[in-house]
């Protein structure tokens, strides 16, 4: 993954309230949820909602589709999954070369 994109995906998350609403979104899981219902969940007012909402699509961890007169958001598991991986990637690749220096160094 691209370092660039990863920090706008990490950005996007980066806010409270947007944290929030994708937590919501996660545990709606695939069906996703309105933006009503996501209003209610939350209890962000309609308009700062819509400005989240907005932030966190363009960074591609949340789709938005029409449906008639609402709005279905849903958490873009695909990418929170590459975020993830992004971020675990490299997990614990200097442990054992710190360890390793720490016993030359005692010895």
């Amino acid at each position: 993954m691209d370092p660039s994109l990863a920090a706008q995906g990490f950005s996007a998350m980066g806010s409270e309230a947007r944290l929030e609403v994708l937590r919501v979104l996660v545990r709606a899981g695939e069906a996703g949820l309105t933006v009503g219902e996501i209003r209610d969940r939350t209890g962000i007012a309609a308009s700062t909602l819509a400005h989240h909402l907005k932030f966190l699509a363009a960074a591609d961890v949340v789709a938005q589709e029409k449906a008639g007169r609402s709005t279905i958001c849903r958490a873009n598991f695909t990418h929170l999954e590459r975020l993830a991986g992004f971020i675990l990637s490299e997990c614990c690749q200097d442990a054992d070369a710190g360890l390793a220096g720490r016993v030359a160094n005692d010895g």
